[in-house]
């Protein structure tokens, strides 16, 4: 019995042994076959005609160019204010005119006017004074003297619906102009 198990483990070890061989044979045949496709397919590639590159086309140089706003309206002041300074306001900047820049700014000079709202008043002690509502949400009430907006607009009159105001605006000559504006009473 021992013999027999033997004989069957001889000869299972031999089959084994003979089908990796042929594995071997075979994986070996494929791989050489393989190479030989590659080896032929670049030297396909290289045996074709090569084609041209074309050159860059020239490259043109660009002028400089220099701005001058000579002339031309400052794009900072809205087109609406703009048209109305008046020639007669232009011959104000030879008295001088321009705002107190070592004033202390007020609290509402540090918004836009445009996003400023009237939104009442209150007379106190024969007094008118406007409510001003700001983006901030809060409220400041104003009187005439007090400035307004981010063009030194100074008030000069309240009344029960507008508050009326001079703004003080540089063009593009860096000429100081004073413009007369309002901010109406919101209902």
């Amino acid at each position: 019995m021992l013999r027999s198990k033997l004989f069957f483990f001889h000869s299972y070890h031999y089959i084994i042994t003979s089908l990796y061989v042929i594995f071997l044979i075979v994986l070996i045949s494929c791989e050489n076959n393989s190479l030989y496709d590659l080896t032929h397919y670049i030297e396909q590639i290289k045996s074709e005609q090569k084609g041209t590159i074309k050159p860059l086309p020239e490259v043109k140089p660009i002028k400089s160019y220099l701005f001058d706003p000579k002339g031309l309206r400052n794009p900072f002041i809205p087109f609406a204010a703009f048209k109305a300074l008046k020639p007669a306001q232009a011959q104000d900047n030879k008295n001088n005119i321009k705002p107190d820049m070592s004033r202390p700014k007020e609290v509402l000079e540090s918004f836009p006017l445009e996003i400023l709202k009237m939104v009442g008043t209150i007379k106190f002690k024969s007094n008118l004074w406007a409510l001003i509502k700001a983006e901030d949400k809060l409220i400041y009430k104003v009187h005439i003297g007090n400035y307004l907006g981010k063009d030194y607009g100074k008030i000069n009159q309240i009344s029960i619906n507008k508050i009326e105001l001079t703004e003080m605006m540089i063009d593009h000559s860096g000429q100081w102009h004073e413009h007369q504006t309002s901010l109406a009473l919101i209902e």
